[in-house]
């Protein structure tokens, strides 16, 4: 028996239109909200704790610091913790190296302030290579 003689069914049908306003939305929402943000700075290489000792290469600077914050470049002090001093020292020694890396050497307890202050001055001296030297742990 059919009841429905006369009456054409309607095919459903999806509504882009809306679906496309939604999605349009949704995109300028992220765009305004995402934070496009240029990042400047140091270029850090870090080492692994497990790797072997490389051998000393002539154009490594070591800049060492001290549990109470005193800075040492290639074991002598600098004089002064300021950053301007450090940065002329580090420039001094760049002078005639090509490409020098500078390899620091935090002790545990140094405040990170100090460790900053040398990567600050080797930025001031220009110099983009910095590697940060770490001991194999007991096993």
């Amino acid at each position: 028996m059919n009841f429905q003689r006369g009456r054409v069914r309607e095919e459903p049908e999806i509504n882009l239109i809306a679906m496309i306003d939604v999605l349009l939305v949704i995109l300028i929402f992220l765009m305004i909200t995402t934070t496009y943000s240029k990042f400047s700075g140091l270029e850090i290489n870090l080492p692994t704790a497990d790797a072997a000792q490389s051998k000393e290469q002539p154009n490594e600077i070591n800049v060492a610091v001290t549990a109470i914050g005193d800075v040492l470049v290639n074991k002598v002090p600098v004089p002064g913790r300021e950053v301007e001093a450090i940065s002329t020292v580090l420039k001094n020694l760049a002078a005639g190296a090509k490409d020098p890396v500078v390899i620091i050497n935090a002790d545990a307890k140094a405040t990170h302030q100090s460790v900053i202050d040398v990567m600050q001055a080797a930025q001031q001296a220009g110099l983009s290579h910095i590697s940060f030297a770490t001991q194999q742990t007991q096993r």
